[in-house]
């Protein structure tokens, strides 16, 4: 019998079940990447129409690249400096099922399709 001395990590690709939805109860909104800022902020388009700055939690800043274009969950802080946090990344296969159940305008995608 043999066993392994090296420590495997848990990974399950981020598949946990269904993917998150954007909520009025919660305040979530999804948005689109407009520009990395750097120090774990990002500047997003979200589907209100309005800029926030977004930033990115330290258990996602370690385990998720977020990049220009990438569609993300998005919950505002409710403060006027327009601040707020990234609560998912969207994979493509996640941002067609969302444009497919209309919650998720193509004209915030832009020209490039997500």
């Amino acid at each position: 019998m043999r066993f392994s001395l090296v420590k495997q990590k848990n990974r399950d690709n981020g598949s946990k079940g269904e993917m998150p939805l954007p909520s009025d109860e919660e305040g979530t909104m999804i948005c689109v990447v407009q520009k990395v800022i750097g120090a774990g902020f990002l500047e997003v388009i979200c589907s209100d129409g309005n800029k926030y700055k977004a930033w990115i939690p330290g258990k996602m800043r370690r385990r998720v690249w977020l990049h220009e274009r990438d569609t993300i969950l998005f919950l505002p802080w409710g403060t006027s400096d327009m601040k707020g946090e990234v609560v998912h990344k969207y994979q493509q296969s996640e941002v067609k099922e969302l444009m497919q159940k209309g919650l998720l305008p193509k004209d915030l995608l832009g020209e490039e399709g997500g």
